[in-house]
C-alpha cells in the first residue's frame, strides 16, 4: 500500500498531462465517496443529498476568492467550515428521521439549495460563477491538494473505524435500539460522523471546481454526484475502506471510456452496477475479503 500511495504522489514526475488529471480526478472521487461510505457503509446514514456539501463547497472557493481575494487555500478550509455550518443546521431536522425518511430529507435540502442559488443575484443566479483563485494554482499544485485529501480521507477513516467512535458507529448501524441501551450516545455519534464527512467533502468540492474554473448551482448541487457516489461505493465494496479505492479507480476510467457517450453514460454505470450486485452483492473487495478471509486495511482492532 505504502507504495501505491508513492507511485500516486509522484504522478506528475513521471506521468503524462493526462495521468495527472486521470489520478487527480481519482484522488477526488475517492475522497468524497469515502466520506459517503463512513456514512452509508458504517453509520447506516444513507445519505442521498451528499451533494449539498459539494455545492457548498465550491461556492465557497468562489465567492471566496472573487468577491473577498481570500487566499485559496482558506478559501477551500472555509468550503469546509461553511458545509459543517450547514451539516449543523440539518442535523435538527434529519436527524429526527430513519431509514429512507433521512436520505429523502438529505436530498430534499440539497434540491431547495439549487433553487435558492439558482435565484440568487450575489451568486449570479443559475449562470454560476467564474472561480479566480489568489494566487493562481499549477495543474501539479492542484494534484497535490488532491492527492493529499485522498489519502487523506482513507487514513481518517481507518483511524476513526478503529477508535471508540467507529466502534459506536459500527454498532449503531446494526442495531441503532440496541446500541443506545448499550451505551452509545447515538445523537452525538450521528452528529460526529455527519460534520467530519461534510468537512472533508466541502474541501474536496473547493479543490474540484477550483480545477473546473466554474460553478454552477444545475451541476454543483446535482444528484448525479450521489449516483456516482454511490456507484464508487457499492462496486468497490460498501462498508470497506478499500472499496472506495477500487470503485474511485473504475469510475475514473470508465468516465473517460465514455466521454463521447456522455447521455448515456448514468445508464451504462447503471448498468453495470446491477450486474456487479447480482454477481457480487458485497462488492468487488467485499466479495474478495469474504472469500478470502483477509483486509488489506481493517477497521477491526486486535
Amino acid at each position: 500500500m505504502g507504495v501505491l500511495t508513492a507511485a500516486l504522489g509522484t504522478v506528475p514526475l513521471w506521468g503524462s498531462d493526462y495521468l495527472v488529471l486521470f489520478f487527480f480526478l481519482f484522488c477526488l472521487y475517492l475522497t468524497v465517496a469515502q466520506m459517503w461510505n463512513l456514512l452509508a457503509g458504517y453509520s447506516g446514514l444513507i445519505s442521498l443529498g451528499q451533494q449539498v456539501f459539494l455545492g457548498i463547497g465550491g461556492y465557497s472557493v468562489a465567492v471566496m476568492g472573487n468577491y473577498y481575494g481570500l487566499n485559496v487555500l482558506l478559501s477551500i478550509l472555509a468550503g469546509g467550515f461553511f458545509s459543517v455550518l450547514l451539516a449543523l443546521f440539518m442535523s435538527l431536522f434529519i436527524f429526527r428521521m430513519k431509514g429512507v425518511y433521512f436520505s429523502i430529507g438529505t436530498w430534499i435540502f440539497a434540491e431547495i439549495l439549487m433553487i435558492w442559488f439558482s435565484n440568487w443575484s450575489f451568486v449570479k443566479y443559475g449562470t454560476g460563477l467564474f472561480i479566480k483563485t489568489n494566487p493562481p494554482l499549477s495543474t501539479n499544485e492542484t494534484f497535490y491538494i488532491a492527492f493529499v485529501l485522498g489519502v487523506g480521507s482513507v487514513a481518517l477513516v481507518y483511524f476513526i473505524m478503529r477508535s471508540r467512535l467507529g466502534l459506536g458507529l459500527m454498532a449503531m448501524r446494526d442495531n441503532e435500539d440496541v446500541s443506545e441501551t448499550m451505551g452509545v450516545q447515538v445523537f452525538r455519534y450521528k452528529l460526529y460522523c455527519f460534520l467530519i464527512a461534510a468537512f472533508i467533502t466541502g474541501m474536496a468540492a473547493g479543490v474540484f471546481y477550483i480545477f473546473q474554473v466554474f460553478v454552477q448551482p444545475y451541476k454543483a448541487f446535482s444528484i448525479d454526484w450521489t449516483v456516482k457516489l454511490v456507484f464508487i461505493v457499492i462496486i468497490g465494496g460498501i462498508g470497506t475502506i478499500e472499496g472506495p479505492i477500487v470503485g474511485a479507480l473504475i469510475l475514473v476510467f470508465l468516465s473517460q471510456v465514455l466521454a463521447d457517450y456522455f447521455s448515456v453514460s448514468l445508464l451504462i454505470l447503471g448498468a453495470i452496477a446491477i450486474a456487479v450486485i447480482l454477481l457480487a452483492p458485497k462488492g468487488i473487495m467485499g466479495t474478495l475479503q469474504a472469500k478470502l478471509g483477509f483486509e488489506i486495511l481493517s477497521p477491526r482492532r486486535k
